[in-house]
């Protein structure tokens, strides 16, 4: 199973939607231990992205490269650079690529990882977007290694994506606002890895949509 390159605008278009409909959510969540502007920074940024796009067309990896120029460059906060730094990389593992099968969605993934390793000392525990990356990226390596069909692996990356974003709820934050709470950012979820599994959730449902 594999889809498209070129068929990337439905992918990067209910990424927007997914990150729209959770602006408040994001910003609750974000309020609790966080300065509360996670949800209005991101949503900003991608709106404004596919306000971009407009009705062109888009390779998926041509989409993932134009986001995150917009994210890196154009809202505040940490994340911009986080999340255009990680759409970028992706981009670049796989732009000249017709076919995204799962293995080249794996590469994909593991640059973005790697890029953000670049640029964060954050690690798995500490209360991050990498809690929710990682485990979704090795549940997508371990699914190639094993052979198994594309849509089963996106709905088990799915579900390791969830299950990254919950287990912040139990971590001490070690980076950020939040952590100057210390033992207090107990019991909340952190709004990185937050956002990352509503998108990631998405990015994979889009992809279904165009599985061949």
């Amino acid at each position: 199973m594999k889809f498209k390159n070129a068929n990337g605008r439905p992918i990067l278009l209910k990424m927007v939607e997914a990150v729209h409909e959770n602006k408040q959510y994001l910003g609750d969540i974000d309020g609790l231990i966080g300065d509360g502007d996670h949800g209005m920074n991101m949503n900003k940024g991608f709106v404004t992205y596919g306000e971009r796009l407009g009705d062109d067309e888009t390779t998926f990896t041509e989409g993932l490269e134009d986001l995150g120029m917009v994210l890196l460059n154009e809202i505040g906060g940490s994340m911009g650079p986080i999340y255009g730094t990680i759409f970028m990389e992706m981009a670049d593992a796989a732009m000249d690529e017709e076919d995204i099968t799962l293995e080249k969605f794996g590469e994909m993934l593991q640059a973005g990882l790697d890029g953000l390793y670049g640029i964060v000392d954050a690690r798995p525990g500490d209360k991050t977007i990498v809690d929710t990356l990682v485990p979704a990226l090795e549940t997508i390596q371990a699914a190639s290694a094993e052979g198994k069909d594309f849509v089963t692996a996106l709905d088990e990356m799915k579900d390791a994506a969830e299950k990254g974003m919950l287990s912040t709820k139990d971590m001490v934050a070690k980076y950020g606002r939040a952590s100057r709470l210390g033992e207090r950012s107990l019991g909340v979820q952190d709004a990185g890895s937050t956002s990352c599994c509503i998108i990631l959730k998405a990015m994979a449902d889009g992809m279904k949509s165009v599985m061949e």
